[in-house]
C-alpha cells in the first residue's frame, strides 16, 4: 500500500508546477526606522525571513512570479527591498539596525532582491505588490541549497508611526523548473 502512496504523491508532485509561499514576523519596531533600517522580528535576536519548500527538491530551481508585501498597520506606506539568498544570510538581522546586506560573506548565496513599490493603504493594511512586467526584478530565477528561500527586509524608507509587534508578511508564487 505505501507502495502505491509513493507513486500517487509523485505523480501529484509532477502535475505540481508552482507554490505560494509566506512568511511573517511580528516586528520588534521599538523605535523609528531610518531609511536602509533592516525589518525582523528582535532588536537583538533578529531572524531572517524563510521560504520553506521553495524548490521541489533539495538543490532544486525556480522562478519568483509574483510577490506581495503586507503590513499589518494602516498608514504605513514604504518602499521595501528583499534581498532573496539560497542559504541562511549571515548579514545584519537585527530589528532597527543599518543594513549592510548583501554582505561579501553572503555573496555566493545571494540570489537578488524584489524591490516593492511604496505600500498602498486604502484603509486595511499596508501592501505592496509585484508582478513580472512590473517594477521590482521579476521574474526572479533562482536556486536553493536545500529547499527553503532565505531573506533580509530592508526599508527604502524611514517608517513613523510603526507598531510593537506589527505583522510584516511576505507571499511569494513561484514557479518551479
Amino acid at each position: 500500500m505505501s507502495f502505491l502512496k509513493e507513486i500517487l504523491e509523485a505523480i501529484i508532485n509532477l502535475k505540481r508546477n508552482s507554490i505560494v509561499t509566506i512568511d511573517s514576523q511580528n516586528l520588534a519596531a521599538t523605535t523609528d526606522y531610518a531609511a536602509k533600517d533592516v525589518l525582523s522580528n528582535s532588536a537583538t535576536a533578529g531572524r531572517s525571513f524563510a521560504f520553506d519548500n521553495a524548490v521541489r527538491k533539495k538543490g532544486g530551481t525556480g522562478t519568483i512570479e509574483k510577490a506581495i508585501a503586507y503590513c499589518s498597520v494602516t498608514g504605513l506606506t514604504p518602499r521595501i527591498t528583499l534581498y532573496l539568498f539560497n542559504a541562511k544570510p549571515t548579514g545584519t538581522l537585527n530589528d532597527n539596525a543599518a543594513n549592510n546586506s548583501p554582505v561579501l560573506a553572503d555573496h555566493p548565496s545571494f540570489e537578488g532582491q524584489i524591490d516593492f513599490l511604496a505600500a498602498e493603504d486604502l484603509g486595511g493594511g499596508s501592501t505592496s505588490v509585484v508582478t513580472v512586467g512590473t517594477y521590482g526584478n521579476l521574474a526572479l530565477p533562482f536556486h536553493c541549497a536545500e529547499k527553503t528561500l532565505y531573506s533580509i527586509a530592508v526599508t527604502r524608507d524611514a517608517i513613523t508611526g510603526e507598531v510593537a509587534g506589527m505583522v510584516l508578511s511576505f507571499k511569494l508564487q513561484i514557479k518551479w523548473d
